[in-house]
């Protein structure tokens, strides 16, 4: 009985490969669909005058003068609106019929809809900014002259002058949601409310010449005449005078005064009306998987003792005696590992990392960027609440991509913080090299040569870590433990944010297990564990997306043999941009198949 229905079992599979074999065969023959890239291509058409700011950071600057108030109740149902549409017109469509490429923009488009769909549900708009991120901050980005917004001729001037009338507005709106949000209890929680505060005020100045505004204004490009130049200094003088100084004072006043004695003293979501439900939507929404939260918990604590084992070789390694905690302690306080005396040569010393992965790039890599790449120092007005991070290029090269570094003060820049796995991630061949790519992809539908999924964005430039050694890095032992104190970090977030939001795991508590389990300063541990209490989930997405990609490429490495070339995976796995990750292992699997022709 088992041997006849093993080779039942056996037919029924082979039947059901070589079926595959013929689809896939057949979606490869069949011709791109028009009509379906057309609705993709009115989809952003319309995305990007609801979303502006958007449009800007990818380089498109038609609505440069555009800043919608995403605050109101129109807004939003106006959104409900738009994203059904374009779902049912999706479903006009027979995704058997689509080629390969068409069936993962479907499977891409689908998710999109149904998961902005199912946002709009929760009451997040009562808290439409926080410390960590929101349009209060990005708008000290934008009209600093450094970010996203261009100012190369007199259009640009002036388009910044519309973008400012459309935040007073907005900051009337938000304030009014912030309200709401009091009313029903859907507040944040002190801490961070706290740190909003000074946020505001460091906006606010007497003389308009001292504002971080008047950047623009101090960098004319040769492109703005004397006439207009004359003009548009006194406008920006009175629009900051008037309109932005006024804003940021209001916003201040009103956090300070109203806001923060109704403040919640909790830290995790649940603890807010439809606080559960919430969560639940944001872990699905972060993760792009079902996984549960408690699924990811109990990986989470797998994944700390993992790595505090490699650790602990590390530790032996340079000889350390004592514990764990007392090494902590030795990499964060030694005189040597701050040796750095400017910022300059905190810089220099990323750029000498990047010189040094350069020859090995080559071998793991068959396609890399055309976009102009730079190491920046972060500005300071945002440096004391800012992570070092990655600012996307522009799609023409004529805006490289950013890799921004914090440096309060050099001479506490720490070498074992991770140096060379924060290059890796951050630059090359991390969030630069995807997020590049992706968007050179003129073949990809728009949507999909600017979108964002946060597993598979940041799960790629986690995993990009683990190519240390492969590139030549982590030679030096401390730059290793930096390595790992980096994934560790990751890791301990699926244990905090999870604890935090559905296990009653306070602030402080939050705080002390990162300490206990990296070398991170109390400092460095409140801005984090802040962070995932500003923005729940959103860290989950790193982890859950490296263990994804690295679980698909031991995979075809045991499958393929010796068919599996590396550069080959790396390549099939970025060419066609960020995607859910049930999305990527599907394509991924077919990819695997044809390599074994």
């Amino acid at each position: 009985m088992k041997k006849l229905m093993l080779s039942a079992l056996v037919a029924g599979a082979l039947l059901s490969s070589c079926q595959k074999k013929a689809d896939s065969t057949a979606a490869a023959n069949v011709a791109n669909n028009s009509q379906l890239f057309t609705l993709f291509e009115d989809f952003w058409e319309q995305n990007a005058r609801f979303f502006p700011l958007e449009a800007t950071a990818q380089g498109d600057n038609r609505y440069n003068h555009l800043l919608p108030n995403d605050n109101t109740q129109s807004f939003r149902d106006s959104l409900q609106t738009f994203y059904q549409q374009y779902q049912d017109k999706l479903h006009q469509f027979e995704r058997e019929d689509l080629n390969a490429n068409d069936q993962i923009s479907y499977d891409i488009f689908e998710y999109e809809t149904k998961t902005r769909l199912e946002g709009l549900k929760h009451n997040t708009w009562m808290i439409p900014f926080q410390q960590f991120w929101g349009l209060p901050l990005s708008m000290g980005q934008l009209g600093s002259g450094t970010g996203n917004q261009p100012f190369k001729n007199t259009k640009d001037y002036e388009n910044w002058l519309g973008r400012v009338q459309g935040f007073t507005v907005w900051a009337d709106s938000a304030i009014s949601n912030l309200r709401r949000g009091m009313a029903a209890g859907v507040v944040l929680p002190k801490p961070l409310v706290t740190k909003m505060v000074p946020q505001m005020q460091s906006m606010v100045v007497t003389d308009p010449t001292e504002s971080l505004f008047y950047g623009p204004i101090q960098n004319f490009p040769a492109e703005v005449p004397a006439a207009d130049r004359t003009r548009l200094t006194q406008a920006y003088k009175e629009a900051i005078s008037t309109q932005l100084v006024p804003t940021y004072q209001k916003l201040a006043t009103f956090l300070q005064q109203e806001y923060l004695p109704k403040a919640r003293t909790t830290t995790g979501i649940q603890e807010i009306p439809g606080g559960k439900d919430q969560y639940a939507y944001l872990v699905k929404y972060w993760t792009t998987t079902n996984l549960s939260p408690d699924a990811i918990y109990k990986t989470g604590q797998q994944e700390v003792k993992r790595i505090n084992g490699e650790m602990v070789k590390v530790k032996d390694q340079v000889g350390f005696k004592g514990t764990m905690e007392q090494f902590f302690t030795y990499l964060r306080n030694d005189a040597k590992f701050t040796p750095y005396k400017t910022p300059e040569e905190v810089l220099n010393a990323f750029r000498g990392i990047q010189t040094k992965i350069a020859p090995n790039l080559q071998k793991m890599f068959g396609r890399t960027p055309k976009t102009p790449f730079e190491i920046r120092q972060t500005e300071a007005f945002r440096a004391a609440s800012a992570s070092a991070e990655y600012n996307q290029g522009s799609p023409d090269g004529t805006r490289p991509g950013i890799f921004y570094v914090p440096i309060l003060e050099a001479t506490k820049f720490n070498t074992t913080s991770g140096m060379e796995s924060l290059f890796l991630h951050e630059a090359i061949p991390g969030h630069h090299y995807q997020i590049s790519l992706q968007q050179e992809n003129e073949s990809l539908p728009k949507f999909r040569r600017f979108s964002w999924y946060g597993a598979y964005g940041e799960g790629w430039a986690l995993y990009t870590e683990s190519l240390g050694k492969e590139l030549g890095l982590y030679t030096d032992p401390y730059q290793y433990m930096g390595a790992l104190g980096d994934e560790m970090h990751r890791a301990v977030r699926l244990v905090v944010d999870v604890g935090m939001h559905t296990k009653g795991m306070t602030r402080e508590e939050a705080i002390a297990y990162m300490m206990a389990n990296e070398a991170i300063s109390e400092e460095g541990a409140i801005a984090e564990i802040e962070r995932y209490m500003a923005t729940p989930a959103q860290a989950l997405s790193y982890k859950i997306g490296q263990l994804k990609i690295k679980e698909l490429r031991e995979k075809y490495e045991k499958e393929l043999g010796d068919q599996f070339k590396l550069a080959a995976f790396h390549d099939e796995l970025l060419k066609d941009g960020t995607m859910p990750l049930s999305v990527l292992e599907k394509k991924m699997d077919a990819w695997a198949q044809a390599q074994k022709k």
